[in-house]
């Protein structure tokens, strides 16, 4: 039986659990069919995770073939759910089209009998004959202007957004492209009032690429991350790399695995931003003596079309690590037997609920010994899950920041960088890896990513459930086990 103590741990993640697919409801019943079709999207995709930590809790192991059913069947459904979502959503954007067209005929027929207000805005710095050209932009059938106002080394337009915003924020960008070319950049964004107003700033502006020092100094990270991930796989191995050289080639194999890690996971990012044809900056490696690295920093040096670039690119560069870890996790578990390379205390286990979970699916009864054999894989994954998992951590510039900001907005992801500060200060009064990834997200990351030129859209469901399974995942990988828990289920 379950302690009190565990059973209040397990209440409280199937609450939290339940709680967030009830929020998901909640935000779906207003939209419809289309919202509902879209939440499901979101309960099938995370369901095959619940249903296994749900039964690992409740001492019901299922081996990889069930997992592998889970989640092949869970693909199934949330393929045919799009589907049928696709086709709901092209009925709705017929009708809403419609309606809107009509709204704006009717709203143009009242205006035309009306005299017009003469408006007296503030001078922004645009040229003048330049500011006339913007304002030629607008129209009643994709935004109004109603005020201008000097905005840093532009303008604020505030008015009133007619149709849907993605497609008149192209129609303005068009527009404007046409008449002053590329001196200008029109940014859609949400108020602090929460409504969208129109933000126009010259292009000198944009991102600047990075300078010969800066990548200078990036190279030199990428020797130092080179030389960490070495120390860290010497320590592995019971020996200080630094000061036995020497010993290179035994360092090598793990060091090397923990270094493809970390580049596939840039390749991610890159692959990505090449697709939407966003410029990245050189990576900028934290090298980290007890894991090798805590992965990398990538500015970006192009200004984003929409959040749903910075979601796909964010989630781009974990979801190709987290996989290859995965991967080598689960290829060395099937690969361990008596005489492997380490022997892990069965305590090392309770570290991590994913880990020990799937560890247990595999190894069984082994768990139970005092000393588990694996194979230099296990390692090599569960470094490279837990680099991933620090990486989609909600805070800043960081992955899983970007995830929040691209999902839910800047006012949200602000929040959740806070609430991560404050956790990771609390963790790091009985561990020092909290501790150092505190301080790097607090002086390097803790800032948002500068907002796309059309903040307002935000990407589509299909998206919001992936990145709620990559923070589950996250959760899973960095949360570990209680001692009686873990005993209980057989490890340890």
């Amino acid at each position: 039986m379950f302690t009190l103590s565990e059973t209040s741990i397990l209440a409280a993640i199937l609450l939290l659990a339940l709680g967030i697919l009830g929020w998901g409801f909640y935000r779906a019943r207003p939209f419809g069919k289309l919202g509902i079709l879209a939440w499901l999207q979101s309960v099938v995709l995370m369901t095959p995770w619940l249903l296994f930590f749900g039964l690992f809790a409740a001492g019901i192991y299922i081996n990889i073939a069930g997992i592998l059913f889970l989640v092949v069947t869970s693909a199934g459904l949330y393929i045919y759910l799009g589907s049928q979502l696709r086709a709901a959503g092209q009925d709705a954007i017929l009708k809403q089209r419609a309606t809107e067209r009509i709204a704006a005929d009717s709203l143009l027929e009242a205006k035309s009998s009306q005299p017009t207000a003469e408006l007296k805005p503030e001078i922004p710095p645009i040229p003048e004959e330049d500011l006339n050209v913007v304002k030629g932009i607008f129209g009643i059938d994709t935004f109004f202007a109603t005020e201008t106002i000097a905005y840093q080394d532009g303008a604020i337009f505030k008015g009133n957004l007619r149709g849907e915003p993605e497609e008149t924020h192209n129609r303005l960008t068009a527009s404007l492209q046409q008449r002053l070319g590329d001196q200008y950049r029109l940014f859609l964004v949400e108020n602090t009032d929460d409504k969208p107003v129109v933000i126009v700033l010259p292009s000198r502006n944009d991102p600047r690429p990075m300078l010969l020092s800066q990548k200078a100094f990036a190279g030199i990270l990428l020797i130092a991350t080179i030389a960490t991930s070495l120390e860290a796989a010497g320590l592995l191995l019971n020996f200080d790399f630094f000061a036995n050289p020497g010993r290179f080639q035994e360092a090598l194999p793990i060091g090397a695995g923990i270094f493809a890690i970390l580049v596939v996971h840039e390749i991610g990012h890159w692959l990505l931003a090449q697709r939407h044809k966003i410029r990245l900056s050189w990576p900028f490696f934290l090298p980290a003596v007890q894991i090798g690295s805590f992965g990398a920093i990538t500015r970006f040096e192009s200004l984003l079309p929409n959040r749903k670039v910075l979601f796909d690119i964010a989630l781009a560069g974990p979801a190709a690590g987290g996989i290859v870890s995965l991967l080598m996790l689960v290829t060395g578990l099937l690969l361990s037997h008596p005489g492997s390379l380490f022997q892990l205390p069965n305590q090392f286990f309770q570290g991590s609920i994913l880990v020990g979970s799937l560890a247990r699916v595999v190894l069984g009864s082994a768990l139970q010994s005092s000393l588990v054999s694996v194979h230099p894989l296990v390692v090599i994954g569960w470094l490279g899950l837990v680099i991933t998992a620090l990486n989609l951590m909600p805070a800043g510039q960081l992955d899983g920041g970007r995830i929040i900001q691209a999902i839910y907005g800047r006012k949200t992801a602000g929040r959740a960088t806070i609430a991560t500060l404050i956790l990771l200060a609390l963790v790091s009064l009985g561990n020092t890896l909290a501790m150092y990834w505190a301080i790097v997200i607090f002086f390097l990351q803790r800032d948002q990513e500068r907002p796309s030129l059309n903040e307002v859209t935000e990407p589509d469901d299909a998206r919001a459930a992936l990145g709620l399974l990559a923070l589950f995942l996250m959760i899973t990988t960095l949360l570990p086990l209680t001692p009686g828990l873990a005993g209980r289920l057989g490890i340890g």
